[in-house]
């Protein structure tokens, strides 16, 4: 038995140019649980609309590698913190990647999209409002998923960030501006796509002030990796999905 991942050891896979996903993680875990972070290279520079499509397939080399290299250490559950990816090609395409992550890793895998969806369920959510860090096409990609998963999308925000790092650099201001923006009577959910965007502890504040569900994306794919690994542990200070599912 693993000393300090004595409960369970989630590995996840994020691009190499994410600073986000890991610190929000290392938030998240309860006690004998541990995570383990694979990075997939990705030497991206920009991303605007023109080269977006460039951007994903950049993203998708070197997955496999970094795959590889994480399940060396025996985890027993699979992230995949990667945003777009995961929302791509509608609930078909979700769930075809979803089974090749899992069985690539040789364990379950949880992915963006899917966590996103089981968390939206969970509060009964219907009417959502979206942030997002992306160009226009991802936000197309994003919108698509989302109403065939059967959501009405009645706001959606693209941040248009221009580079990977830009977007860990969105200050917690700016997200709180966006998020009051995309709040109203008739919203039943806000969800923040986008995994290197920094949310976990801004999203929680503002489920106090909306009174509503606001969704980071890292903060329900780490609760669905718990749940599905069968940790149960509630945690408090990271959003109502911790606190009460």
């Amino acid at each position: 038995m693993d000393i300090l991942g004595n409960r369970k050891k989630i590995g996840i896979v994020v691009p190499s140019t994410n600073t986000v996903v890991q610190p929000e993680s290392e938030l998240l875990k309860p006690r004998g649980v541990t995570n383990h972070i694979g990075r997939s290279t990705l030497k991206t520079q920009t991303i605007s609309e023109q080269g977006f499509a460039d951007h994903m397939r950049a993203m998708r080399e070197g997955m496999d590698s970094a795959i590889e290299q994480l399940m060396t250490c025996r985890p027993d559950h699979l992230i995949f913190g990667v945003a777009i990816e995961a929302f791509s090609g509608g609930i078909k395409g979700a769930e075809q990647f979803q089974k090749a992550l899992a069985d690539k890793a040789g364990v379950g895998a949880t992915i963006g999209s899917t966590a996103a969806v089981a968390a939206l369920k969970a509060f009964g959510a219907k009417r959502i409002a979206v942030l997002t860090p992306h160009q226009p096409s991802g936000d197309e990609i994003v919108r698509i998923y989302l109403q065939e998963a059967g959501f009405d999308v009645a706001k959606l925000v693209g941040l248009k960030c221009p580079s990977p790092w830009a977007i860990a650099e969105v200050p917690p201001d700016i997200v709180r501006g966006h998020l009051r923006d995309l709040n109203g009577d008739d919203i039943d959910a806000i969800l923040q796509v986008g995994t290197n965007l920094a949310n976990a502890t801004t999203a929680a504040e503002a489920e106090r002030w909306f009174g509503k569900p606001v969704l980071c994306l890292n903060v329900v794919s780490y609760w669905n990796a718990l749940r599905t690994c069968g940790v149960e542990d509630r945690i408090c200070g990271y959003g109502r999905i911790l606190e009460e599912h």
